[in-house]
């Protein structure tokens, strides 16, 4: 790779080593408020990775303030309080019906309007239409999207016209680099697959035996039968990729951070918890990159940002 054509989040040291927090996947936990990260230490319990998420988002909005927001795929809606505690007015969609349903109560719960949430598929901008009224808006959140689309450029185009000119989207991937770090099927496949894709087959089928015989190729389980598996991204693609469709500041931020290889979770609970939670803070700007199972894309679509009054949001959640 040529420095002309290394992605600028590696051309920019000093951004790599400015830290806000950690950025979130579906479906976890958030804690307390005012809890504190001593909530999170026990490891029966989830781990807190929307913590860490919101923490990222609100602190980059209060850098630059979005008065509005909308969350493609609101999930189990974990965000939505957050960022409305925060003062944005947050609007949402999800293609499954039950979830929307539970967005619904929880917005109801929080003195909003339910019909904030709705169905909708990022895929088909028909099926949001009255998302689309309202818009557009001041940023985006899609959390575990991604990995699941059928088109991806087109669900990134679907985004960019969600937001105004000026505006942020904060996109989340699975980051294919931690296959690296893993030792099990998934670093057979990334180095065979992708990293000695160019490799002549003999090579190639040499380093699938070696690696074979040294990685857990029985870890992680396969999907069950008629499940989707999630779709893995590299980093260093995405960010061309992004920047290709016209975004600027293109920037990732790595979470979930793994001080150890998954399977010893199990036999080292308490200080695998412990240090999961103290590295989601390490400053190097490049650890993550191969010690976290994911990353978000925060990007923005160039333009004048929306001169609304801005909330008051909080460095913290």
């Amino acid at each position: 790779m040529s420095l002309g054509l290394i992605p600028g989040f590696l051309q920019r040291p000093a951004w790599m080593r400015r830290r806000h927090g950690c950025p979130m996947m579906d479906g976890m936990t958030l804690s307390p408020a005012g809890g504190g990260l001593d909530a999170f230490l026990d490891p029966e319990t989830d781990y807190p990775a929307n913590h860490f998420a919101l923490q990222y988002v609100l602190n980059a909005l209060a850098d630059r303030p979005a008065p509005t927001l909308v969350e493609v795929g609101t999930g189990h809606a974990t965000a939505l309080a957050p960022l409305i505690r925060a003062g944005v007015d947050v609007r949402g969609f999800d293609i499954d019906p039950d979830l929307v349903a539970r967005g619904r109560e929880q917005m109801g719960a929080l003195g909003q309007d339910p019909e904030s949430v709705t169905v909708g598929d990022i895929e088909d901008p028909v099926s949001y239409a009255t998302v689309l009224r309202d818009g557009p808006f001041d940023a985006l959140l899609a959390l575990g999207i991604l990995p699941n689309v059928a088109n991806e450029i087109g669900t990134l185009r679907n985004m960019q016209a969600l937001v105004r000119p000026g505006g942020e989207v904060f996109v989340e991937f699975r980051n294919v680099l931690f296959s690296l770090f893993t030792s099990n099927r998934h670093t057979r496949n990334f180095i065979v697959d992708e990293l000695l894709a160019d490799v002549s087959d003999d090579l190639r089928s040499s380093v699938s035996d070696v690696l074979e015989s040294r990685v857990d190729m029985d870890r992680p389980p396969l999907p069950r039968a008629g499940a989707s598996a999630w779709r893995f991204h590299n980093p260093f693609e995405v960010a061309e990729r992004f920047a290709s469709l016209g975004f600027v500041d293109v920037r990732p931020h790595f979470f979930h951070y793994h001080p150890a290889m998954p399977f010893l979770a199990s036999e080292h609970p308490a200080s695998f918890r412990r240090e999961s939670l103290r590295l989601e803070n390490e400053a190097s700007g490049w650890r993550g990159m191969f010690l976290c199972s994911a990353f978000l894309i925060h990007a923005r679509r160039p333009g004048v940002a929306s001169a609304a009054a801005s909330p008051s949001i909080p460095h913290g959640v």
